[in-house]
């Protein structure tokens, strides 16, 4: 990859990288760090990597590096019961994009990241198996259970506003 190619592949994919990075965090600076060491690590291996193929590079350097952030932090962080209350919420929510983002945060992380690739980026299953280096039946599965997991949560009686 060259110089100019990289320049494109910045100015072309940054801002999908970010939305991607910034659905799975919910952190804007956390998102454009996560960012910023996906393109340096482009940089690094630029000789490496086929301009043809940096698309499926940046998401799945941008994606393991969000997955090393969780890891690394969550060994470290204390747990947080206003983060984890999975409990009856009696105030009701009255936002639908609200309730939506909730029910997303509530995913797991590889399941987070393949709706977020599916259905925000519209990604094939071949290419988020290219990118979470998962076998194409294992993407439709975790797919599959979080939209299921998603459905049951929308109509749930706890959130009905």
């Amino acid at each position: 990859m060259t110089v100019n190619e990289y320049n494109n592949c910045v100015d072309k994919l940054s801002d999908a990288i970010f939305r991607f990075l910034l659905k799975n965090t919910r952190d804007k600076d956390l998102a454009n760090d996560l960012v910023q060491d996906s393109f340096m690590k482009l940089w690094l291996k630029r000789k490496e990597v086929d301009n043809k193929k940096s698309k499926s590079y940046l998401f799945t350097t941008a994606y393991h590096t969000m997955i090393d952030h969780f890891r690394k932090h969550e060994r470290k962080d204390s747990f947080d019961p206003q983060v984890h209350d999975v409990g009856f919420n009696d105030t009701g929510f009255s936002d639908l994009k609200h309730v939506l983002d909730e029910a997303i945060q509530r995913l797991t992380p590889i399941q987070r990241a393949v709706v977020m690739l599916r259905d925000y980026e519209g990604y094939s299953y071949k290419e988020i198996g290219e990118i979470t280096e998962l076998k194409e039946a294992q993407v439709k599965v975790y797919i599959y259970r979080a939209r299921l997991f998603l459905k049951n949560y929308l109509v749930s009686p706890e959130i009905v506003f």
